[in-house]
């Protein structure tokens, strides 16, 4: 249902006190064409109606599920797109979410793998090491990878003297890293919050820190699921009582 066009017209301070933002975030919100543009009194300033603050509601919301970037896009594109498209773009932004929710669901399926065959590993032996070609197509990722990984700090592969030189060789110890960082990274984890994850598996010698991590993240997510779906109903409000076109 469209806001109220019978209520009085607010003045800039009085929307951003009902929107719960400030003024001047309303008016570069205005400026950036995530709210429409206010009308103007004859004196020059700025009316909003309830719209306005519908719209603005719907955007804080939106910003704390998929962050203000997309937000402010997804404000724009739902009242410029035709409805069909308007519709799937929102409907894109849950798709997105739990993308990123399965992402994490299988860093830590991977970690927990990993934790289980800490507790059943045999002593290491010759033949539980891999070369760089073959570490890279058991995790799927390039030997370049795993050559920033080990500058990084995140892997240490053994050197081994070969007829040509010298080569990498991962024994047991480096393949799990190389699988935990494969895992964090997934998840969608940076280089930094990898390389403390490693270190407090060399420290503690389990994955339990990156396991906790990981839950955290997955309620985050859940928390910034329901936020999106507490705004839909606004946003098809929105897209509802846009002109057909």
């Amino acid at each position: 249902m469209r806001a109220d066009q019978t209520a009085p017209l607010m003045t800039t301070a009085a929307v951003a006190a009902a929107a719960g933002c400030s003024a001047q975030q309303v008016r570069d919100l205005e400026a950036l064409g995530v709210i429409a543009v206010a009308a103007r009194s004859p004196n020059g300033y700025r009316r909003f109606s309830a719209d306005h603050v519908r719209d603005l509601r719907a955007y804080r919301d939106l910003a704390r599920a998929v962050g203000p970037v997309e937000a402010r896009r997804a404000m724009r594109e739902i009242r410029l797109q035709p409805r069909h498209r308007a519709s799937a773009l929102v409907c894109g932004l849950h798709t997105r979410l739990e993308a990123e929710r399965e992402q994490a669901l299988s860093a830590r399926r991977a970690l927990a793998l990993i934790d289980d065959e800490a507790t059943t590993d045999a002593e290491p032996v010759e033949d539980d090491s891999m070369t760089i070609t073959e570490l890279s197509q058991a995790l799927g990722v390039r030997a370049s990878t795993l050559r920033f990984w080990e500058q990084a700090g995140l892997v240490a592969p053994e050197r081994v003297t070969t007829r040509t030189g010298t080569a990498r060789r991962y024994t047991v110890t480096a393949i799990r890293e190389a699988r935990v960082t494969a895992a964090l990274r997934a998840g969608g984890y940076r280089i930094p919050d990898v390389q403390r994850a490693i270190t407090a598996i060399r420290d503690l010698a389990d994955t339990s820190d990156s396991v906790a991590a990981l839950d955290a993240r997955l309620d985050g997510i859940a928390r910034r699921m329901l936020v999106l779906l507490h705004a839909g109903s606004v946003l098809a409000d929105i897209i509802d009582s846009a002109p057909a076109t």
